[in-house]
């Protein structure tokens, strides 16, 4: 992404987030499958997760988040121009859940769709509700990430149940006056879908529609070659880090946080200490929440507000890797007073 004199720049100028109540330990799944604290803690960073109440859809845990969000930046739900929703757990197939949410957030003059890039989803929805601001297509986008990842979990599975739990975050992009210098200096896409294999759903699509025999062989649960998402995952997720900070010509001492999609500490570390950042430029929400999909870079920024770690101006860098495979990263200065 480039820029001229005078050019539109898009920011944040709201969050919010919302987890559900339920808290499940390690020591609580050690209770289902064979697995125990110390293993996931080693391998993971992960010491609990969030898991919903059945019948919560996704609409569910992004509206509080939503609300919060449009309070933060003093914006009404009429006064949005779109809704879009970054996921691979929306209520139902169709209609979109985006068009759900819309509904139940009175934003009567927004256009609303869903966005599936699964972990690099609040990446890419960042991406084209920047391009979108800048085009001058919109003014005010409403991005959510939110997954409820406990819809979709086989809970036999000890190496994946463990990994994942539900949350929503959003963040309300908004068109920056004149002359603000905060807002996104620069956003990487990209994807290389001969990694699909390694991550995915092997039921429930067109390609093979729900029947007695996929549910009975709980193929509408994530299958996962952990081995080869993590090692497609830290190169990545480095990679694009590295990019994203020579575009905006910066080094790791100009950051003031990398918020990282938080799928595995390890991998976080690899790509923290590659761009040559400290452990105290880093935010790491993993160990409390594990990985919400979609959901953990925007709930990472609103738990970063809330502590206090950014201010107006401040650089933020992040990024992502995902099912698809998928991977993205952004830098932005902070348009969000303390």
């Amino acid at each position: 992404m480039s820029e001229g004199v005078g050019a539109v720049r898009a920011g944040i100028t709201g969050v919010g987030k919302y987890f559900p109540e339920k808290v499940v330990t390690n020591h609580d799944l050690e209770k289902i499958v064979d697995t125990n604290h110390d293993w996931i803690v080693e391998r993971t960073g992960i010491h609990e997760r969030r898991f919903s109440e059945p019948g919560t859809g996704a609409s569910d845990l992004a509206l509080p988040a939503c609300r919060d969000a449009l309070a933060m930046a003093g914006v009404e739900a009429g006064a949005i121009d779109g809704v879009l929703m970054a996921t691979i757990t929306p209520d139902m197939i169709f209609p979109p859940g985006a068009c759900v949410l819309q509904d139940k957030l009175g934003a009567k003059n927004a256009w609303a769709f869903d966005l599936s890039a699964a972990c690099s989803g609040w990446v890419y929805a960042a991406g084209v509700a920047d391009s979108m601001i800048r085009s001058g297509f919109a003014r005010r986008i409403l991005v959510v990430g939110v997954d409820v990842m406990t819809a979709i979990l086989d809970m036999q599975d000890r190496n994946t149940c463990v990994l994942f739990g539900d949350g929503a975050g959003a963040t309300l992009f908004e068109r920056l006056p004149d002359g603000d210098e905060t807002g996104f200096l620069d956003i990487e896409l990209g994807a290389d879908g001969s990694g699909g294999p390694c991550l995915y759903m092997p039921a429930g699509g067109s390609l093979k529609p729900a029947s007695a025999e996929t549910v009975a062989n709980r193929e509408h649960s994530i299958v996962q070659d952990g081995q080869s998402v993590f090692r497609a995952a830290v190169d990545g997720m480095a990679a694009v880090t590295l990019r994203v900070l020579e575009r905006v010509g910066a080094t790791g001492a100009d950051v003031k946080l990398f918020v990282p999609h938080q799928a595995n500490l390890r991998i976080i570390e690899y790509a923290r200490r590659k761009a040559k950042l400290e452990p105290e430029q880093v935010m790491v929400t993993i160990d409390r929440y594990g990985n919400t999909t979609a959901a953990t870079i925007p709930t990472a920024l609103c738990l970063a507000q809330e502590e206090g770690r950014l201010d107006r101006g401040d650089l933020v860098l992040t990024s992502t890797f995902g099912a698809g495979f998928t991977w993205g990263g952004a830098a932005l200065r902070w348009s969000i007073s303390r």
